[in-house]
Order: C-alpha cells, then structure tokens, then sequence
C-alpha cells in the first residue's frame, strides 16, 4: 500500500555511514571522464580549450555530486538504490565518451544523456520518497530545477559552438548555484541546510575519494606518457620523477594535514548540511586542479627540455594554482582560518612564474614542485604545533 510505502534511506544510527563497495564502483566512471577532459585540454591550449574544458568539468563535478548526495541519504547496499547507480553508470559513460567532441558533433549526444542522468536520478528520488516523508519537497525543488536546466543543455547540444557555451553555462548555473539559495521555487519555496540530515562523515570521505581517483587518473597520465617514451633517459626518468613528486605532495596537502580535521568538522558542525554543501564547491576546484596538473604533467613527459611558451606556462601553473586556491579554501572551512602557507605559495607562484617564459618545460615543473612542497612542509609543522586540535574545538 502507498500508505505503508517506506523510502530506501540509510539507517540514522549514530554510527558512521560507510563509503559502499557500489559507490567505489561507481567512481571508476569518473576515472574515465577525469582522463577525458585532460586530454582535450592538452590538445586544445588556448583560451576556447580552457573555458569549455571549465564548462565540461563542472558539469561531470555536478553530476556526481548529485549522485553523491544520494547515496548519502539512501543506501546503496539495497537492490533498487543499487540498481538506480548501475543503470546510471552507462549513461555517465557515454557522457565522458562524448566529452572530447561536446563542442562539435556530439553536443546533443552528451545533452541529452546528461539532461537525461540529472533528471532521471532526481525524479527516481523524488519518487521513492512518496508518502510525505520530509526530504520530498527538498527533491521535489531539485527536480524542477534539473528540468529547468535540462532545457540549457539540450537547447545547447542543438545550438552553435559559441551559443552552445552560452547556454550550458546557464546550465551549469542553475545546478551550481540553486542549492546556494535552497532551490527556491516560486510556490514552492526554499529548502533549509538543518533539514538537510546528511552523514557528514560519509560526505567527507567521499569527496577524499573522488581525490584520489583524480590523483589516480594523474599518476596514470605521468606513466602512460613514461611508457611510451622510445628513450628512457635520465632527463626523462627526471621528469618522471618530478611529476610523482608534484602528485604526491598534492596528496599531501589534502590528506597530511586536513583530512581527519575535515572529517571531525562536518560531523560536529551544527549545521552539517551546509558544511557539506562548502566541502562540494570547494572540492570542485580542488580535483580541477588535479585535472589541470595532469596536463601539465603530460606536457612535461612529452618534451622535457623544451623551452615553455606562455601557453606551456599557463597549462603548468593552472594546475597547482587552482589546487592551492581549493586547498586554501577548504582549510579555511575546516579550521576557521586562512592557511599562511598557501597563501605565500599562491603568492610565489604567481610572481615567480613569468620568470619561466623560455625555461626548459622539466625546470619549470620542478620549481612548482618546490612551491608546493613548502607550503605542504609549512602546514605540515602548524599542523603539529597545533597537535591535530579538532576543528569544533
């Protein structure tokens, strides 16, 4: 009976909700798509490359958002919820498949599989929590905002390139910054963070793996581009060299010195709802950085010593500079304050960096390395002096 009809949610039990073997399985997707937009950003270095690159990343970052968000409130490990993630696992494929020609001939194609994914998950929630249950109205508001924005993207995907850009944008725009104003609908009003009864601790593990599932796709990116390499050479081995040391210490910087904190912060936060919310937007800049480092570490890979026009510049430092601003952002959630390290690092790296216009490709790389180690060795020793001190402390 519809009456009796009781929603697939997560058990609230006080304990924390672990990241499930489905959701795991579910990232893989995301790997595909990571190594997708860093290919069609190395391939196209110029200002037209990088903004529909920026478009395209913060569509696939929504979609799993979303998706993410889900499974936070319902449980993966039942068959319907589970099932729901795989049948939405083909279309995030043929998304990430579509997204080097997204501007050209597959538009539509990757419109309408994603209007399709956003739509679908929304309205299967919506649907599973019939009978008045108290998440039904925030769901409701978020399925008509995904219709809302399905139009962008389909209207899009049937337009020209220039145009295209314009309308996914308002896509974008509204599934990014609808849940900034609680998806306020006229008739419908708003919804509240404190209404929003998220396992915060699970949130944050998540977003730590999707990080490294796009450190994964960099590493693999550093090793491809070794393995195929005719002559392995001691500049090439260098370069592989400090490659992995520009991806470990982005590791480093996210998990050597906030990860826990992060964790404590969301699970005592009075309003874990909209501290989840901040972990989203921030993480969005924080695996956009990892994406853009990956280019910038093929680049490397590929020429060494070659020296670095201010297009190389560009792709190398895009890279870490957006990490260190997503790292500096997300401490300054998780602690209260703003880093000094990062900040200085920021700083360096964008005085510094005109200094390596015609510099060889491998010295540049390196010199960034140093500028992200000594931000990560700086917060490392705060961190210590601090001795770890929980951030609702």
């Amino acid at each position: 009976m519809k009456g009796n009809h009781q929603p697939l949610l997560r058990r609230r039990d006080g304990k924390h909700a672990r990241v499930t073997n489905e959701e795991l399985f579910f990232d893989l997707v995301y790997a595909f798509a990571i190594t997708q937009l860093s290919h069609l950003l190395l391939h196209r270095l110029d200002w037209l490359g990088a903004v529909d690159t920026l478009i395209l990343w913060f569509a696939m970052w929504l979609g799993w958002q979303y998706v993410c968000w889900i499974t936070n409130w319902f449980d993966p490990e039942t068959p319907k919820v589970r099932g729901m993630l795989f049948a939405v696992m083909p279309l995030t494929l043929v998304i990430a498949a579509a997204l080097p020609e997204a501007f050209g001939e597959r538009g539509l194609i990757f419109a309408l599989a994603y209007a399709a994914m956003q739509v679908g998950c929304a309205g299967w929630s919506l649907w599973d929590l019939r009978g008045g249950h108290p998440l039904r109205m925030n769901y409701l508001r978020i399925f008509c905002w995904m219709v809302i924005a399905a139009c962008f993207w389909i209207a899009g995907g049937l337009a020209e390139p220039m145009a295209r850009r314009a309308l996914w944008l308002g896509g974008v725009a509204c599934i990014y910054i609808s849940p900034m104003i609680g998806f306020w609908l006229p008739g419908l009003g708003r919804s509240r963070t404190e209404e929003w009864t998220i396992d915060g601790a699970h949130l944050a593990e998540r977003c730590q793996c999707f990080v490294i599932v796009a450190l994964g796709e960099s590493v693999l990116a550093t090793g491809g581009g070794f393995a195929e390499g005719k002559d392995w050479s001691p500049v090439l081995v260098a370069a592989l060299v400090v490659n992995f040391i520009t991806t470990l210490t982005l590791w480093w910087l996210y998990f050597g010195t906030s990860s826990r904190a992060a964790n404590a912060k969301i699970e005592h936060a009075a309003d874990p709802g909209a501290i989840g919310a901040q972990f989203h937007y921030v993480h969005a800049l924080l695996v956009g950085g990892i994406v853009a480092a990956a280019v910038g570490h093929d680049l490397v890979i590929e020429a060494p010593l070659e020296h670095a026009e201010w297009r190389d510049l560009l792709a190398l430092g895009a890279g870490p500079g957006l990490y260190l601003l997503g790292s500096t952002l997300y401490k300054r959630v998780v602690y209260g304050h703003w880093p000094l390290s990062h900040l200085i690092a920021m700083a360096v790296l964008v005085l510094a960096l005109p200094l390596g216009h015609e510099q060889p490709r491998l010295a540049v790389e390196a010199a960034l390395a140093v500028v992200l180690l000594g931000a990560a060795l700086r917060e490392y020793v705060v961190r210590r002096e601090k001795h770890e001190k929980p951030a609702h402390q």
